[in-house]
C-alpha cells in the first residue's frame, strides 16, 4: 500500500539516549477549527495523547490543509494523513457500511445514534474486514444530529403540507419528501438562508444547530420537529498500516479515546441544539412537533431507500439485512440506558 510520509509517521516508535520519543500522527480534517465537532476532535486528540502515557502526540491539520472532504478517504489510505475524519457520503460504495448510520430511520438522539453507531462499527468483524481491504480501521464517530424542516411561508404539521413545497432536502430524508410531492432543489446548507429570503426555496431539511449558526431563524416562520433520523455517517478513520505499527497500548489509546467522542460530542451538541430552538422561539419562529402518526409514514415511506441500501451492502459483500437488523437493536439498547440511566454527562 503506498504511503506519503510527513515527517515522523507511524513505522516505528523511536529510541533516543535510552528514552522513547513520542510518536506524531498527522490527523486531517477538512473544516475548520470551531463548532462542536471541531472541540470533539481536539477533545479525543488530547485524551488519546492522555491514555496514551506520552508516547502519542497529534498534529491535527485542520481546514483541508492535508485534504478535503472528498479526497479524505484516499487520503488516509494512502498515508497523506495517519489519520482523519470521513464524511461518508463523498464515498457512497466504500463506505457503505458507515452509510447504515444515514438512513431514515426512527433515530433521532444525537447520542442514541451515536452510541449505536460505534458498537456497531467496532463491533462487527465483517464491517472491520471491509474496512481493512480498503487499508482502514474505524476508531471513532461524530453525527450531524436530527434532521428536522424550516420553512418561510409554510408550515409541516403533516405529511399532506410537504405536497407542492420548494425544499432543499438532506439525503433519503430528502428524497422521502420528494416521495409525498415536494419539489427537490439542489442546494447546500450554506445557501439555504438566501433561497428562503428570495422564494427560491419554502423550506430547507437541517439541523438545529446549523440552523441557528447559519441564522436561519430570521429567514422562516416555523420549524417542524421530524423526530425521525439523522446523518450519523462520519467519523474518525484511521490508516491501516499507521494502526498496526503502533504498540498495543497505544492502539489502545485511540480506540478508547475515540469511543468517548460520542459522550463529548453528544454532550456538546444536545446542548447546542436545545440552545437553538430557544434562539428560534425568540425570533417568533413557531416550532412544531410533527405527530407521531404523520412520523410514522415518513418512517414507512423512506423503507424504500432502507431497501437499497441493503442491496448496496450486499454487493459489498456485506450481509445488510442482518447489520441493519443489529443497528436497530442497538438503537433500541441505547434509548434504554438513556431512559433508565439519563445522558452520561448528566450522571453526576
Amino acid at each position: 500500500m503506498k504511503r506519503f510520509l510527513l515527517g515522523a509517521t507511524a513505522s516505528a516508535l523511536i529510541a533516543m539516549s535510552g528514552a522513547v520519543q513520542a510518536q506524531s500522527l498527522f490527523v486531517g480534517e477538512a473544516g475548520p477549527n470551531r463548532g462542536a465537532r471541531a472541540v470533539a476532535l481536539q477533545w479525543f486528540a488530547d485524551k488519546a495523547v492522555e491514555l496514551s502515557d506520552g508516547q502519542l502526540e497529534m498534529d491535527i491539520q485542520w481546514g483541508g490543509a492535508l485534504f478535503k472532504a472528498g479526497a479524505a478517504l484516499n487520503g488516509i489510505a494512502d498515508g497523506v494523513a495517519d489519520l482523519g475524519t470521513v464524511i461518508s457520503v463523498y464515498f457512497p460504495q466504500e463506505m457503505v457500511a458507515y452509510g447504515i448510520a444515514d438512513l431514515p430511520i426512527q433515530n433521532p438522539d444525537a447520542w442514541v445514534g451515536m452510541k449505536a453507531t460505534d458498537e456497531l462499527m467496532r463491533g462487527s468483524e465483517s464491517i472491520k474486514a471491509n474496512l481493512a481491504e480498503m487499508n482502514l480501521v474505524y476508531l471513532g464517530t461524530f453525527t450531524t444530529s436530527a434532521v428536522h424542516i424550516g420553512c418561510k411561508g409554510a408550515a409541516i404539521r403533516t405529511v399532506e403540507d410537504i405536497k407542492g413545497l420548494k425544499v432543499r432536502g438532506v439525503g433519503a430524508y430528502g428524497d422521502t419528501f420528494r416521495e409525498f410531492g415536494a419539489n427537490m432543489v439542489p442546494m447546500s446548507i450554506y445557501d439555504a438562508y438566501q433561497g428562503l429570503d428570495t422564494g427560491l426555496i419554502d423550506c430547507s431539511q437541517g439541523y438545529s444547530y446549523a440552523m441557528a449558526a447559519l441564522k436561519q431563524q430570521e429567514v422562516i416562520d416555523s420549524y417542524t420537529l421530524l423526530n425521525w433520523g439523522q446523518v450519523g455517517a462520519l467519523g474518525v478513520l484511521m490508516n491501516k498500516d499507521s494502526f498496526d505499527a503502533l504498540d498495543a497500548p497505544v492502539q489502545e489509546a485511540l480506540l478508547t479515546a475515540g469511543e468517548g467522542m460520542a459522550d463529548k460530542l453528544g454532550e456538546l451538541i444536545t446542548a447546542d441544539n436545545d440552545k437553538a430552538i430557544e434562539t428560534m422561539k425568540a425570533a417568533g419562529v413557531e416550532i412544531i412537533e410533527l405527530p407521531e402518526a404523520e412520523r410514522a409514514k415518513l418512517v414507512e415511506t423512506s423503507k424504500q431507500f432502507l431497501d437499497q441500501w441493503v442491496e448496496r451492502a450486499g454487493q459489498a459483500g456485506l450481509d445488510g439485512a442482518a447489520l441493519l437488523d443489529e443497528y436497530r437493536g442497538l438503537i433500541e439498547k441505547y434509548e434504554g440506558i438513556r431512559d433508565e440511566q439519563g445522558y452520561p454527562w448528566a450522571r453526576g
